[in-house]
Parts: structure tokens; sequence; C-alpha cells
């Protein structure tokens, strides 16, 4: 008898990419999805698609909504999963053949395919691009983290899938670097919580070494003119961490985002 699966995600103003990810998962035994204070039509769009939906606006960071979400599944194990993200019928054989085993202690590992300007990227270290995300429900939970959360299974053996998310990464350079910038932000914060410092020479040896990284050591020139961009890309979001961590430390901001 194969095991229940639920398909977890949390979700805001997510209409445009809401329902092409549902199409992916609607042979799974549920989807949830935490709705985190949609004003468009994220919430109707995922009941039409027979998604059971929830909505928790208090938003205390990505970790902590994940947990939230996955605390009204059922299944015996959960697949996490993003609004613009897409299941592959390869990836859904894969899936559906672990669901045919034994549980165990096992967590999967999952290759992300990611779209940025036009063009799925093979390299520029945003392929294969793992994540955790198919796991007992009862045995794992996310950390608490506000961004950059992971599930917390540490020291569990790990599988890695056949087949691939396709992932939406970036269809709007203004919209994912608005994006990147509140990622850049509250991880400064959270950095500064924890002490950490930083100063402007490390400011810029981050971000220099972030450009040269994806370009070279990681192959982005082989990614064409999106290799270039990229590169610069996360040498802006690297800056952006650390120039806001010097100004939080130095008074020059405020400590709450």
């Amino acid at each position: 008898m194969a095991y229940r699966l639920s398909v977890v995600m949390i979700a805001r103003n997510a209409a445009d990419t809401l329902e092409e990810c549902l199409k992916s998962v609607d042979w799974a035994d549920e989807v949830i999805l935490l709705d985190s204070g949609s004003t468009d039509s994220t919430m109707a769009i995922a009941a039409a698609h027979g998604a059971v939906v929830h909505s928790s606006p208090d938003w205390q960071g990505f970790g902590i909504q994940r947990q939230r979400a996955q605390g009204y599944a059922t299944g015996d194990y959960v697949l996490m999963i993003d609004t613009d993200e897409r299941v592959t019928p390869e990836l859904k054989s894969a899936i559906q053949s672990v669901l045919n085993n034994p549980p165990d202690e096992t967590v999967y590992v999952i290759n992300r395919r990611n779209l940025f300007l036009g063009r799925f990227m093979r390299h520029s270290g945003w392929y294969p691009d793992r994540v955790t995300r198919l796991y007992a429900r009862e045995k794992y939970q996310y950390n608490g983290n506000q961004v950059h959360e992971s599930l917390d299974a540490p020291g569990a053996p790990q599988t890695r899938l056949q087949g691939d998310f396709i992932h939406l990464t970036c269809r709007d350079l203004g919209a994912f670097q608005a994006k990147q910038l509140q990622y850049a932000t509250t991880w400064a914060h959270e950095r500064h919580q924890q002490g950490k410092q930083t100063s402007v020479i490390s400011i810029f040896t981050h971000t220099i070494g972030a450009f040269v990284k994806t370009l070279l050591l990681r192959g982005g020139v082989l990614d064409g003119k999106q290799g270039w961009i990229l590169a610069v890309v996360n040498a802006q979001y690297t800056f952006n961490k650390y120039a806001e961590l010097w100004a939080i430390n130095h008074g020059y901001t405020e400590k709450q985002p």
C-alpha cells in the first residue's frame, strides 16, 4: 500500500504562478496551501483546484510559516513546494516510487531547473540546485530562519530523486531584485541580532567574491548573457546584505525590519 502524500505550500499574491503549480501536483492525496495575506485571487484559485486553504497573515518568516503549513498536513510524507515551482513527470514517478516503500529516516533531495530571464541556467551555481523537500511528516520540520530556511534534519540519510522541479525563479528582473533586496535586509537584521559585525573592506571583498564565484568558479560564463547578468545580480545582492549589516551596526538604519 502506498503511503499518503501531502503537498504543502505557502503563498502570498501568487495568482500568476499558482495554477500551473497545482496542476503539476494534482495526483497527490492532499494539497495544503497556507496563505500569508494575499490580496489577489490566490486563495480562490487554490480552492478551485481542490487545495485545502488556510490563512495566517501573521508573518514571522519563511521557516515558521512552513512549519505552520506543515501542521495542517495529514499525509505520511510531505512534499514542500513553492508556487513558482512545477513537478516534472519524471519527478512525479520518482516520488510515487518512494511512497510505495516503507518509510524510514531518509530525506529526499530534488534538483531544481531555474529560469532566469528566459533561460534555464545550466551553470552559475543554479544547476543542479539541490533542495531537500520530500520527507516523513512526523519526523522532520523546517527551521525557524526568516530567509534561506531549510529542513531541520541533521545527520539524516539523503537520497537524490530522479527528475527536477521546474523553478520560474526570475521572469521579471525588477520584481526579482526587489525580492532580493527584501531578503538582504532580513538577512542583515538576523545577523545583527546574532551579534555579527562587518567592515567596509569586508563589504567589497564579499561583493567581488560573489561576482567571481558566479561567473568563473561556477561557470556562469557558459550561461551566456544571462550568466553575466546573474553574476552582477549576485554581487549586488551580496553588497546589499553586508552594506545593510554595516549600516545597522553603526546606527545608520533601524535595528528592526
